[in-house]
């Protein structure tokens, strides 16, 4: 759910221009493991052609020679900005190939907002709901396929191992359906205040691809999503077990948009915490 109620308003990060965002170098402080990916980490701008287009995106892998497996990152619907580039950074130092896409590239290249964001904004909201609509299931999952294929192309990734994929906000949608649409590839999916667009009434809801997947699963919940929706996180339970899928449901101590820094919803131990369930289920599913 990305909603005036459940997401917070402004979105802070002052590198948010058009003018150096092309030009930037992940701009990283802060934190041991954003401390760390500025000195070991490798990144390109780069562009995946896919059947709608160009899909602008970040390529980080680890310096040095070497192959890690592939892990594909969705961002939330304000889209790929610097946080996002910290974040793809901080994860590759960790050892990962990984990539993180413009999701609105059929509509404008990243970043797609500016530094004085407001979600609260109803047009400022449109704009990016706007966006999202011009993004079809056919059109995702087919763009999953396409981005799969571009990282296994690269040199830097392991395609011995199994790749991974996550997502924030309305990102975890996307991240269950590439998880399905890639199956023979994807072995780890993780949902990041992915809210209550996973379970809908609808017969396209994320929660009824689980089946068609071959992925252990991670799935953090903000607790004012599951205030709003309780049962959202009983059926994603039900849906795993009746699909035989190794899956972590959990409510986290923080509101909608926790894990990214910048949101007002920015909650740093319970982001930490996020991170560290994330890497435990990378070491086991990545193999």
């Amino acid at each position: 759910m990305c909603d005036e109620f459940i997401h917070p308003g402004l979105v802070s990060d002052p590198r948010l221009s058009r003018r150096t965002f092309g030009l930037m170098t992940a701009a990283l402080a802060g934190t041991t493991g954003t401390a760390l990916a500025q000195s070991n980490v490798a990144q390109a701008d780069v562009t995946v052609k896919t059947a709608d287009g160009a899909c602008d995106a970040v390529l980080f892998h680890p310096k040095g020679d070497g192959k890690w497996p592939a892990v594909l990152v969705w961002p939330d619907i304000m889209g790929l900005r610097p946080v996002f580039r910290d974040m793809g950074a901080r994860l590759a130092a960790q050892g990962y190939t990984v990539l993180v896409v413009n999701p609105f590239y059929r509509s404008a290249r990243a970043p797609v907002i500016g530094d004085n964001f407001n979600f609260g904004d109803p047009e400022q909201r449109a704009k990016l709901t706007g966006y999202r609509a011009a993004m079809s299931d056919a059109g995702v999952d087919s763009d999953a396929r396409a981005i799969l294929a571009f990282l296994d192309t690269q040199p830097q990734t392991d395609t011995a191992r199994k790749a991974g994929v996550q997502g924030y906000c309305m990102g975890g949608a996307l991240a269950f359906r590439t998880a399905a649409a890639v199956p023979a590839r994807i072995a780890a999916v993780g949902s990041f205040h992915g809210g209550n667009g996973l379970v809908t009434a609808k017969p396209d809801s994320p929660h009824l691809l689980i089946a068609k997947t071959n992925a252990a699963f991670l799935v953090c919940q903000a607790q004012n999503d599951d205030a709003a929706q309780p049962e959202v996180k009983e059926k994603l339970k039900e849906a795993f077990a009746a699909a035989g899928k190794q899956a972590v449901v959990e409510v986290y101590h923080a509101n909608h948009g926790w894990c990214v820094p910048g949101s007002q919803a920015y909650n740093e131990g319970e982001a930490e915490r996020a991170w560290a369930a994330l890497g435990r289920l990378y070491k086991t599913a990545l193999i």
